[in-house]
């Protein structure tokens, strides 16, 4: 295992975000990489009934992952401008009677914010390789 250190919900981006809303979820994730130019990147094993498979988890950028975490939480996402900023989304959520409010550069980044501040609180640890 890689070494954690301790980033705030605010700054979290990217992959970082990515690892940080998997925990949230309570998803079994895992880094692959860097490789070929890439960065690391988070990946986790996605179930089906018959077989399994390693696919890319990014929630803070792939609307497929993001709309369902939206659905599944009856979130409220706002783009920019909004009431609160011009130029940053911001987003709510409700998880088991904590409510968060997070902001973003996307609506999906405030989502993504949010649910790890409802689940984890302000300050998480990731993996180091993940930070920029």
């Amino acid at each position: 295992m890689t070494d954690l250190i301790e980033v705030k919900t605010a700054d979290l981006v990217g992959h970082a975000l990515d690892w940080a809303v998997a925990q949230a979820e309570g998803l079994e994730v895992f880094l692959v990489g860097p490789q070929y130019n890439v960065p690391r990147r988070v990946f986790w094993k996605k179930r089906g009934q018959a077989l399994e498979w390693d696919v890319l988890y990014n929630p803070h950028e792939d609307w497929a992952l993001g709309g369902e975490l939206i659905e599944k939480y009856a979130a409220m996402v706002r783009g920019f401008p909004n009431q609160m900023y011009q130029t940053l989304a911001i987003a709510r959520v409700r998880i088991s009677g904590a409510l968060a409010w997070r902001s973003g550069k996307t609506p999906l980044i405030a989502l993504c914010r949010a649910i790890v501040a409802a689940k984890l609180g302000d300050t998480v640890q990731v993996p180091k390789e993940l930070m920029p």
